[in-house]
């Protein structure tokens, strides 16, 4: 014998049949969507220690240093490319070289570009070839004339700049005629480092005097 319907305490009666359809209906909707919602976080967790794997247990080096310049070695390449001597001054072994190239410009110039240490600023070395005599001027925002100084046996001429913003960070600069180029040390740095760039280029620059005689 079957029992009688039961008697739903919220209802006070028994459930009708579209009731309890109902009822069983929303019971399997909130079932279905706490099953969703534990497989996203399951999925997410899954996620989380794939990542954790790539991160921890695949090994990563250090980037390799970058290699050394050479600048003589570079320099006589460029020596080849423009048919004369490309200077490369002789300067201290900590200096560090952040680089030497040739600026395929009007007029073709070498550049070396060093940084004494982290005091000390910059130097770069730019040799024009064949330059006319208002290069270096230029290179400097127009910067004038102060006078000259001899470093081993050479004649430079010193550039007056009193602000080196306006400049583009140079602070002191010298140049001198090489046969016919035009040598041009200058950079945020001091005279002092200057003269030793100038001591360094001296061999170069009476080799390319004595070759234009």
């Amino acid at each position: 014998m079957a029992g009688e319907p039961r008697v739903v305490a919220e209802l006070g009666r028994p459930e009708t049949p579209d009731e309890t359809a109902a009822r069983k209906a929303e019971s399997s909707r909130v079932y279905r969507s706490s099953q969703t919602t534990r497989n996203l976080i399951a999925a997410l967790l899954i996620t989380l220690g794939v990542v954790a794997i790539v991160i921890f247990a695949v090994p990563r080096g250090e980037p390799a240093p970058a290699e050394p310049i050479d600048v003589a070695a570079v320099a006589a390449q460029v020596s080849t490319t423009v048919g004369s001597v490309a200077v490369a001054p002789v300067v201290p072994d900590e200096w560090l070289v952040n680089g030497a190239t040739l600026v395929d410009d009007a007029p073709q110039v070498w550049q070396i570009l060093y940084v004494p240490d982290e005091s000390a600023g910059f130097v770069r070395v730019a040799q024009g070839f064949g330059a006319d005599a208002a290069w270096a001027s230029r290179e400097l925002s127009g910067a004038e004339e102060a006078g000259t100084i001899v470093i081993d046996g050479v004649t430079w001429t010193e550039y007056d700049i009193p602000d080196a913003a306006v400049a583009g960070n140079i602070s002191a600069a010298i140049s001198t005629e090489a046969g016919p180029d035009t040598i041009l040390v200058y950079g945020s740095t001091s005279s002092e480092t200057l003269r030793t760039v100038a001591d360094g280029l001296s061999a170069d620059i009476m080799t390319l005097q004595e070759e234009s005689e």
